[in-house]
């Protein structure tokens, strides 16, 4: 099971760090993949990490912005997310597998940026 943390409340240009955990399982294994989901919107892709992390990929709107990592002593994946804007109000969702064939998913986490 995946469950998705660390977000809030946080004003534009302001950074977050999101953590997505895996209890009962090892995802060591496994690519993870981040999405978020607007109100009324289709789930989208944010950023994905290879099982040994050293492959990583980014969706336009958050390159340079966001970084994905992983620590898989602790099974953590990481979404460290920098200079936050409005349209990053949105619930961030981890997953296993790719941003093209999800195997599980995870609870959300809502961040909301304010001006």
């Amino acid at each position: 099971q995946l469950q998705a943390s660390g977000g809030g409340l946080v004003h534009t240009g302001d950074s977050l760090k999101l953590s997505c955990a895996a209890s009962g399982r090892t995802f060591s294994s496994y690519t993870i993949t981040w999405f978020r989901q607007a109100p009324g919107k289709e789930r989208e892709f944010v950023a994905t990490i290879s099982w040994s992390g050293g492959g990583t990929y980014y969706a336009d709107s958050v390159r340079g912005r966001f970084s994905v990592s992983r620590d898989n002593a602790k099974n953590t994946v990481y979404l460290q997310m920098n200079s936050l804007k409005l349209e990053d109000t949105v619930v961030y969702y981890c997953a296993t597998g790719t941003m093209d064939r999800v195997v599980d998913w995870g609870q959300g986490t809502q961040v909301t940026v304010s001006s």
